[in-house]
C-alpha cells in the first residue's frame, strides 16, 4: 500500500510545490536539510489552509469544501481523479483536526507532513496556538491517534512512485533536466507540442521529421520548396527572393533564472474567496512548464497579457518590426538557474553559426547568485571574482555558437530591499479572509524551512539585507567592467542596469502601487506587470551614449535610420506611414500618418514631395513598370472586398517602379513597406 501521506501531496498545490522544488536546480549543497521534506510541509499548510477557508466562505462542513475543491480541479494529470481518492480514504483524519479547531500548522505536525528535528527552531506560518505548542501538539496526536496515516507516514516512498504518475514525474524530470523538448521527433531542440520545453519555450517547429527545418536559420534556398525556418514566408518564384533580403532577421535568446522563465501561481489557487470551476483551467500547463509562463514572459512571450499591460516583449517588437523574425525566439531559462550552474543547461541553446541568423542574447541572472535559502546565505553568495570566471565561460562559449552579428546583453541584478520595504506588513493571500498571515509571517516561514527564494531579502533582519544588496551591487559592477573591456568576434557586447526604480515610477504614473509589481503568492519574483520591463529597459538606453547600443535599441524598437544603402526620399515615405514627422523638404500636410493607398502613392511617386507630381497610369490589370511587369497580373487585380490586399499589393507594385537601376533601393522599399505579406496573397 502507498503511503497515505504522499498520496495527500497529490491534492492541488501540494504537487504545485513538490514539482517545484524538483525543478529548481541550483541547491548544489547536499548537507541542507530535505527540500523535499520542507516543501511538503508548505505544501501541506497551503492546502488544509484552502480546505479551511472554502468551508467558512461557503458556510459548509470540512467534508463538503474538500469535495469542492475536488471538483474544481481538471481531469489532466488526474488531479481530479487523485483528489477524491484523497477524500475517500485519508480525510477523515484532516477532517477531525479541523473540527478540534486546530490551524493548519497543527494538522500538518500531526500527520508528520511537517517535522520538527532536534535542535531546530519550530516552523509555523500561523501564530502560535493560545496554549503551549507541546500541550496543542499531543491534543491533536490524541484525536488521531488511531489514524493509518500516521502509521504509514514514515515511509519513504517518493510522490513519483505513485504508478498513476510516474510516467509524468519521469517526462517533467528530463524536460526539466535536459532544458529541451520532451516531445521533439527530429532532435533539432525545436517541437509542435507546446509544453515540457516545447514551443512555449522557443519558436514552434513546422516540420518535425526533418532537422534542418526550425526557426531562426537563413532559409534554403530561398524557401522555394518550404518553409524552411518556420517564419511562415515561402518566396515562390525569383521576384519573390526580395522577401526577406535585407531585412536583417535578428531572434531573441535569453539565458535567464525563475524570473526570465515567468515563474507564477495563480493567487485564484489559493484564495478561497475566488475560487470556481475555472480557477484550475491553466494548472496543467502550468504543471507541465514547471510552474513557468515564458508563453507571457518579458523577452519571449508571444501572447497578449492577461492583466492589461499594453506592453509587449522584446520578441513581439522585433515580430512587428519584421516578420521574418516569426517564431525566432527562445528562453533558456530555468527556476534556480545562476551563473554557477548555467553550464549544465546551456548546451540547449540552438544557434548554428553558420547556418543560422544572428541573434539577440539576453543574460538575466538576477538573484540566484545572491539569493539562498539557507540559514546563513552571505557565504553561498558569488564572489565578484567567481562570477567573472563564469560569465567568460559563458561568453566564450556563444562566441563559438553565435552566427557573427549578434548581440549580447549583460543584465544587471537589482537592490531587492525593495520586497520587505513594500510587502512586509501586506496580507498574504492566505491571510486575506481572516486577516491572520502577513508577508513577514510567510517569509519567516519559509527562511525557517530554509526554502525561501531569498532568505538574504525576504528577511526582517536590515543588516542581512544590505548585505545582500551590497554584494548584488558588486555583482552588477563585475558584469559592466565585463562588458566594458571584453571584446567578442561574433557579436557585441552590452551592460545593462535593472531599472527597477524606472519602472516602479512608471508604474506609479499609471495609478499603480510599487508592491502590484511582484508575485502575490511568493512575495519574490517580478510579475506579469513587470513586462513593463521593457520600458525601462528602452527609458534605460536612452540615457547611454555607446552608438553600437544606440542602434540595437533603436533597431529593436523599429526606427528607421537612413543610411547610404536607403534613399533619403524613401526613408521620409517609411517615417510618414510610421506616423513620424519627416524632413522639412516635404509638404506638412504629408506630415501625419497615410491611412490610405492614394495617399502612399503620392509620397512614393513625388519622393516625398521633393519632386513634381509623375503623370502615371492608374495601377490595375496593366500592371506595374519595370520590375512590376514580373508580378503576375491578377495581383494588381484583387477583389475590393479585400482592402488589406489591395492596399499590400498596391505598396509592393510602387515598390518595383521606384527604380529600375538600383535593385538595393527596390529591395529595400519592399522589405520596410510590408512586401513580406506578398507571399500571403500569391498562396
Amino acid at each position: 500500500m502507498q503511503s497515505p501521506w504522499k498520496i495527500l501531496t497529490v491534492a492541488p498545490l501540494f504537487l504545485l510545490l513538490s514539482l517545484q522544488s524538483s525543478a529548481s536546480p541550483a541547491n548544489d549543497d547536499q548537507s541542507r536539510p530535505s527540500l523535499s521534506n520542507a516543501h511538503t510541509c508548505v505544501g501541506c499548510v497551503l492546502v488544509v489552509s484552502v480546505i479551511e477557508q472554502l468551508a467558512q466562505v461557503h458556510n459548509s462542513t470540512v467534508q463538503a469544501s474538500m469535495e469542492r475543491l475536488c471538483s474544481y480541479l481538471p481531469e489532466k494529470l488526474f488531479l481530479k481523479t487523485t483528489c477524491y481518492l484523497v477524500i475517500d480514504k485519508f480525510g477523515s483524519d484532516i477532517i477531525k483536526l479541523l473540527s478540534a479547531d486546530m490551524n493548519a500548522d497543527v494538522v500538518c505536525h500531526t500527520l508528520e507532513f511537517c517535522k520538527q528535528n532536534t535542535g531546530q527552531p519550530l516552523c509555523h506560518l500561523y501564530p502560535l496556538p493560545k496554549e503551549t505548542w507541546k500541550f496543542t501538539l499531543q491534543k491533536a496526536r490524541q484525536i488521531v491517534k488511531k489514524s493509518l496515516i500516521l502509521k504509514y507516514s514514515r515511509s519513504g516512498s517518493d510522490i513519483c512512485s505513485l504508478p498513476v504518475l510516474a510516467k509524468i514525474c519521469q517526462k517533467i524530470k528530463l524536460a526539466i533536466e535536459q532544458s529541451v523538448p520532451f516531445k521533439d521527433v527530429d532532435s533539432d531542440k525545436y517541437s509542435v507540442f507546446p509544453t515540457l520545453r516545447g514551443y512555449h519555450w522557443r519558436g514552434r517547429d513546422c516540420n518535425d521529421s526533418d532537422e534542418s527545418v526550425y526557426p531562426g536559420r537563413r532559409p534554403n534556398n530561398w524557401d522555394v520548396h518550404q518553409d524552411s525556418n518556420c517564419n511562415g514566408i515561402w518566396c515562390i518564384n525569383n521576384v519573390n527572393k526580395l522577401c526577406c533580403l535585407g531585412s536583417q532577421p535578428r531572434g531573441i535568446i535569453l539565458l535567464g533564472d525563475s524570473a526570465g522563465a515567468h515563474f507564477h501561481i495563480s493567487p485564484e489557487w489559493i484564495t478561497a474567496s475566488q475560487m470556481s470551476l475555472n480557477s484550475f483551467i491553466n494548472l496543467p500547463t502550468a504543471l507541465t512548464n514547471e510552474l513557468d509562463w515564458p508563453q507571457l514572459s518579458g523577452a519571449t512571450g508571444f501572447l497578449d497579457s492577461t492583466v492589461g499591460i499594453k506592453e509587449k516583449s522584446i520578441y513581439l517588437r522585433l515580430w512587428k518590426r519584421n516578420h521574418c523574425n516569426h517564431r525566432d525566439y527562445q528562453n533558456i531559462s530555468r527556476n534556480g538557474a545562476s551563473s554557477r550552474n548555467l553550464k549544465k543547461f546551456i548546451e540547449s541553446l540552438s544557434r548554428n553559426k553558420m547556418l543560422d541568423y544572428p541573434t539577440i542574447v539576453i543574460y538575466a541572472m538576477i538573484g540566484n547568485d545572491v539569493c539562498s535559502g539557507k540559514s546563513d546565505p552571505v557565504p553561498a553568495m558569488t564572489t565578484p571574482e567567481k562570477l567573472y570566471s563564469n560569465i567568460m565561460q559563458t561568453l566564450k562559449h556563444l562566441n563559438s555558437h553565435l552566427p557573427n552579428g549578434s548581440h549580447v546583453i549583460l543584465y544587471g541584478l537589482p537592490d531587492g530591499t525593495f520586497l520587505w520595504d513594500n510587502l512586509h506588513n501586506r496580507y498574504h493571500p492566505l491571510g486575506q479572509l481572516n486577516k491572520d498571515v502577513t508577508y513577514a509571517q510567510l517569509y519567516s516561514f519559509l527562511n525557517c524551512l530554509q526554502v525561501s527564494p531569498c532568505h538574504g531579502w525576504m528577511s526582517s533582519n536590515k543588516t542581512l539585507r544590505t548585505l545582500t544588496s551590497e554584494r548584488a551591487e558588486q555583482l552588477s559592477n563585475t558584469l559592466k567592467k565585463i562588458a566594458a573591456s571584453e571584446k567578442f568576434t561574433n557579436f557585441n557586447l552590452f551592460y545593462m542596469d535593472f531599472a527597477f526604480h524606472e519602472i516602479i515610477q512608471e508604474w506609479q504614473k499609471r495609478g499603480g502601487q510599487p508592491w502590484q509589481l511582484i508575485e502575490p503568492v511568493d512575495g519574490f519574483h517580478p510579475n506579469e506587470r513587470n513586462s513593463i520591463l521593457l520600458k525601462g529597459i528602452l527609458m534605460t538606453s536612452q540615457t547611454l551614449d555607446n552608438q553600437e547600443w544606440t542602434q540595437l535599441t533603436s533597431w529593436i524598437k523599429g526606427n528607421l535610420t537612413c543610411d547610404s544603402r536607403t534613399r533619403e526620399w524613401l526613408c521620409c515615405c517609411w517615417r510618414i506611414i510610421s506616423g513620424k514627422r519627416c524632413s522639412s523638404s516635404g509638404p506638412k500636410s504629408w506630415e501625419r500618418r497615410i491611412r490610405s493607398t492614394p495617399r502612399l502613392n503620392r509620397c512614393l511617386e513625388t519622393k516625398a514631395g521633393t519632386e513634381p507630381l509623375r503623370s502615371t497610369h492608374p495601377w490595375g490589370a496593366q500592371g506595374g513598370r519595370g520590375l512590376g511587369k514580373l508580378i503576375p497580373q491578377t495581383l494588381w487585380g484583387l477583389p475590393r472586398h479585400r482592402p488589406k490586399g489591395l492596399f499590400f499589393s498596391s505598396i509592393f507594385a510602387k515598390c518595383l517602379s521606384l527604380n529600375e537601376e538600383h535593385i538595393w533601393t527596390t529591395v529595400q522599399c519592399c522589405v520596410l513597406l510590408g512586401s513580406v505579406t506578398l507571399p500571403l496573397f500569391l498562396k
